[in-house]
């Protein structure tokens, strides 16, 4: 399970996607997101379908590998889908003892199950096509009229792009880890919950260890190529918005478009 989660990885490929200005890919996304959450109809999901469908088409990366990124928060989704058809009131449709299942319960489990999958998969493309130097450079460009007020923007850009870039590698160290303890008698599957949290200690203990000096490494790393924050420094590959970012900016227009057309329709109809 530890290898199946894909936020946080990088996918080579050649696609227009993975050409795209991280900008764009940033704003794609905020917006993809926010439509899950303005949309309440079924016809606004399937609009969110097609569009979610024609990016990972375009992105030339594997189906399988972003599908298996869902495999991390299937607990979580089981959770939150049975909560939301037991606590929902309206017209019940099953009953066993207390627990009562209610059509609306159904369709507000279904769509928050829509929502959360596709927020999973909507991320992770972004991830998945952008580089940790090209996700710092787009957001600390987009964050930068913030510098008029004295925010620290390239620190953040830069905080955000390491921590997303150690996700991958946590999570390869975790699975050595966990391999090794197994082999060497460790349990981590059988027993009650205390248990396998206590199972999870000799985990713990060598993970934060190896985290702590991979940070130190890369703060000497840095300190050695006389990296003193982001004043005055330039970049090696100036981001510059070419043709194709501005027609993908007219797509997410039009998809922005559809998606407020399909909730004011629905609204009327109503």
């Amino acid at each position: 399970m530890i290898r199946d989660i894909t936020i946080g990885q990088y996918y080579p490929a050649d696609s227009v996607l993975h050409r795209l200005d991280p900008r764009v890919k940033f704003i794609a996304t905020i917006i993809f997101i926010a439509s899950l959450f303005v949309s309440d109809t079924w016809t606004g999901y399937l609009a969110a379908t097609v569009f979610l469908a024609a990016v990972i088409k375009i992105s030339k990366v594997p189906f399988r590998f972003m599908v298996k990124g869902l495999r991390a928060i299937v607990v979580l989704l089981m959770i939150t889908l049975f909560f939301n058809m037991i606590f929902t009131p309206g017209e019940p449709i099953f009953q066993v003892w207390i627990i009562t299942i209610t059509k609306e319960g159904v369709i507000l489990a279904a769509r928050m199950g829509i929502r959360l999958i596709y927020l999973i998969i909507g991320s992770s493309v972004m991830t998945l096509t952008t580089t940790p130097n090209q996700l710092t450079d787009g957001l600390e460009r987009l964050l930068k009229p913030l510098e008029k007020l004295r925010v620290p923007v390239h620190d953040i850009a830069m905080m955000m792009s390491i921590a997303l870039r150690f996700i991958p590698i946590l999570l390869e160290e975790t699975d050595k880890i966990m391999k090794a303890q197994i082999a060497r008698g460790a349990d981590f599957e059988n027993g009650g919950l205390l248990k396998k949290i206590k199972s999870m200690v000799p985990l713990l203990v060598p993970l934060f260890i190896s985290a702590f000096r991979r940070a130190n490494d890369l703060a000497l790393a840095m300190e050695a190529r006389c990296y003193h924050g982001g004043e005055g420094r330039t970049q090696m590959k100036p981001l510059v918005y070419r043709r194709r970012d501005v027609f993908a900016y007219l797509i997410l227009l039009f998809y922005l478009a559809v998606c407020i057309m399909l909730r004011i329709y629905a609204r009327y109809l109503i």
